[in-house]
């Protein structure tokens, strides 16, 4: 077994490979209050983004998260600076997002996706459904305040998986 860790500035990725699968260790970043000042440093940026509660315990079926959101920006032009900008200012029409927000203040990380295109061979939408099915068969169901599902990806054939250390919303 091949262990080469990579350290990135907003993502940590450690690869092991295994049977030609790269099973890739996802930890993310600081979390970063979810206000305008920390949001408009990511215009120009395609990639996931992760909204959460500061204290807020959501019960799902198997576990408890504070993660609501999982969302993506799939090019530059509409980048995560200008999405989260939308849900912060209620321009989504995210209802769960600004309610949430009404009650406490909340926190967000991201993904670049620039930092896995050499090891992610599909589109950032396909990222996106990955992150979102992997998360329901951690806790049971989608994110509180996602709309959508993600089934698309199942139609692909994976030459990577990831472990995704949801453990970082509890």
């Amino acid at each position: 077994m091949d262990y080469v860790p990579i350290s990135l500035k907003m993502l940590s990725l450690n690869m092991t490979k295994q049977l030609n699968e790269n099973i890739i260790s996802i930890y993310f970043d600081s979390p970063k209050p979810f206000e305008p000042s920390n949001i408009k440093p990511l215009n120009g940026i395609a990639g996931l983004y992760f909204i959460f509660t500061q204290s807020i315990d959501i019960q799902y079926p198997f576990d408890k998260s504070k993660l609501l959101y999982i969302g993506m920006s799939e090019k530059k032009t509409n980048s995560i600076g200008s999405r989260l900008l939308g849900h912060f200012d209620g321009k989504s029409k995210n209802l769960g997002l600004t309610n949430y927000r009404k009650v406490e203040p909340l926190l967000f990380t991201y993904i670049n996706f620039e930092m896995l295109k050499n090891i992610w061979q599909f589109r950032i939408e396909d990222l996106e459904s990955y992150f979102i099915l992997d998360f329901v068969k951690q806790y049971g169901v989608y994110p509180i305040c996602n709309n959508k599902s993600g089934f698309e990806i199942q139609n692909k054939t994976l030459t990577s998986s990831f472990k995704i250390d949801w453990k970082y919303f509890k």
